[in-house]
């Protein structure tokens, strides 16, 4: 397998769904120029792109590369639901990794809908996650929240049920990533608020307050993939930061066994393993994290399932400080979905971006100190889990 590489990223800001502009392919070409600009090469370059989305129809992937070129590459339309970035990430990593390309686009974006999540594009078709639904019905009674909440909530009243985890710290979750979105211009959101004011909040469906939910959000995000060799002929060698570490997982026949399952943390605990072998580094030596919170409660969930500390204690490790600046990793330093936002398809890559301007040292006050190696975890309801692991190359 040969090394890979992303040497250029770029996103727009994250923004309130519900303008009529931009649209997707609008947005898609800031985050690509960005992308390319950041990699100091052109359009024509790209041999592949892979593109993620989930509210768009079958061949948006190439109305939004063709505001750049109309080259004739191949396209790939990807929807692995919130994993969707992540996906198209993984696609091309692939694509370098099996010497099938040098230089491949992973883009991901989303134009959505103001308010919860609602019901299934074509009502008419199979529900793909109808079963999962079923069997969060089956662990709570329904409030008639939306269902997205519903799954989450049974997942965090069974943590609270069987450790003690408390709603002050679910709620700690999303002070300490409120505070840090301050810090990044590209976020949704850049307001602070105190643990009072989260816990106070309008209630959206016990434990959730609404400050403890990802918005639904406008926004596109870019890497540029490539080999070693590219990285060489271009002397992109000061900016590449290697995948060393990558695994997608889907469920095991155990998907509706718990409440934790049904949310994916079966699939994200298998995909942390296997990253972290691949990567040949566990926990300990990962520096900063971006990991899928679209609630609060699921950051709690993914710290147990990335190996951060053991099942049960995920709520002692937000009361410790330890994921936030000053503690032993710094998670969601860009906000993440909470505050940051949740352009569903866009999601994954923005996380890939904000890894690379951590590792190259570009992240401004965002930045976490030393930082070498840093883990993305994306996660799709349905299910599909992510992890990438990536390292600043040698000097």
């Amino acid at each position: 397998m040969k090394r890979v590489f992303v040497v250029g990223v770029g996103m727009t800001k994250f923004d309130k769904p519900g303008k009529p502009a931009p649209n997707y392919p609008e947005l898609a070409l800031e985050a690509v120029t960005a992308a390319l600009t950041d990699a100091g090469i052109t359009y024509p370059d790209i041999e592949q792109a892979a593109v993620g989305y989930v509210h768009a129809d079958s061949t948006a992937g190439q109305r939004a590369v063709y505001e750049l070129g109309m080259t004739g590459i191949p396209v790939l339309n990807m929807n692995n639901n919130c994993a969707s970035g992540s996906t198209a990430l993984f696609y091309a990593r692939q694509l370098i990794a099996g010497g099938l390309a040098d230089c491949v686009l992973a883009l991901g974006f989303e134009k959505m809908q103001r308010g919860s999540l609602g019901t299934p594009a074509h009502p008419q078709a199979a529900n793909p996650v109808e079963k999962f639904v079923r069997a969060a019905a089956e662990f709570r009674e329904p409030t008639g929240a939306p269902i997205v909440l519903e799954m989450f909530r049974a997942a965090g009243l069974e943590h609270m049920e069987r450790y003690g985890t408390t709603a002050e710290q679910f709620a700690k979750v999303a002070e300490k990533n409120h505070r840090h979105s301050a810090a990044n211009p590209n976020a949704q959101f850049q307001d602070v608020y105190s643990l009072e004011e989260i816990l106070s909040s309008t209630l959206v469906c016990d434990p959730l307050t609404k400050l403890q939910c990802s918005p639904t959000s406008d926004g596109s995000a870019a890497a540029i993939v490539v080999s070693e060799d590219f990285v060489e002929r271009h002397q992109l060698g000061d900016q590449a930061i290697e995948i060393v570490g990558q695994s997608l997982t889907t469920d095991r026949e155990d998907a509706y066994d718990s409440a934790f399952d049904i949310v994916g943390m079966g699939v994200s605990e298998r995909a942390a393993r296997q990253a972290y072998e691949r990567a040949q580094l566990g926990p300990e030596d990962i520096d900063v994290i971006e990991l899928h919170d679209c609630f609060s409660i699921n950051e709690i969930l993914t710290y147990e399932a990335l190996g951060l500390c053991a099942e049960g204690e995920g709520g002692s490790l937000i009361d410790a400080g330890a994921t936030t600046y000053g503690g032993k990793w710094v998670v969601n330093p860009s906000g993440g979905l909470i505050s940051k936002g949740h352009p569903l398809g866009a999601t994954g890559l923005a996380q890939c971006a904000e890894l690379n301007w951590q590792l190259r040292g570009l992240a401004g006050r965002r930045q976490a100190q030393d930082a070498r190696v840093g883990l993305a975890h994306n996660v799709g309801l349905g299910s599909a889990g992510v992890v990438t692991i990536y390292q600043k190359a040698a000097a």
